[in-house]
């Protein structure tokens, strides 16, 4: 009988890992990086194509927004998305390739949940879509076009804005 229970035990032990917080240990501290910050000003210079990477940039992203309130700091987070993301937040899909509609879909909705959150703007360069050929008005609900995102990280830094890029 003994034999027989302990051979169940790695099995358990897996089925454990399913539910959640009863293998999961607490997330690590950032403590000594955030001494003093009360707030995390970042601005994320977003210029990729590829979808299924922008989608997990922006799921990382939201967890760091959560990581940063867990730990008493106030995000303030602005996306500037150019170059080759601006086809990826848009709603225009005549090129997208059909296998890869779905992850458009989570992009948007990804999108959406942050912007949902306080202190979470995003903008989209007027030159990359002139540049792309992509229509204004295609782009993503509470996307707000600027004339260009180099001029916004400018600025952005020199009010104390973190620029993050994701390529």
């Amino acid at each position: 009988m003994k034999k027989t229970a302990l051979s169940f035990l790695p099995i358990l032990l897996m089925l454990s890992a399913l539910v959640p917080g009863t293998a999961l240990a607490e997330k690590p501290s950032d403590a000594q990086a955030l001494a003093g910050v009360t707030a995390g000003k970042v601005a994320w210079d977003i210029n990729m194509g590829n979808p299924r990477a922008l989608l997990v940039n922006l799921r990382v992203i939201d967890e760091t927004y959560e990581d940063l309130k867990r730990q008493g700091v106030e995000p303030d987070m602005i996306f500037t998305f150019r170059g080759p993301s601006t086809r990826l937040v848009s709603t225009e899909r005549t090129d997208v390739p059909l296998d890869e509609e779905a992850v458009y879909d989570e992009i948007a909705q990804q999108i959406k949940a942050l912007l949902a959150k306080p202190k979470v703007r995003m903008e989209v360069c007027s030159i990359a879509t002139r540049l792309a050929g992509i229509d204004k008005e295609t782009l993503l609900p509470g996307l707000e076009v600027v004339g260009n995102t180099f001029v916004s990280q400018i600025g952005y830094q020199a009010k104390g804005y973190a620029s993050i890029p994701i390529m």
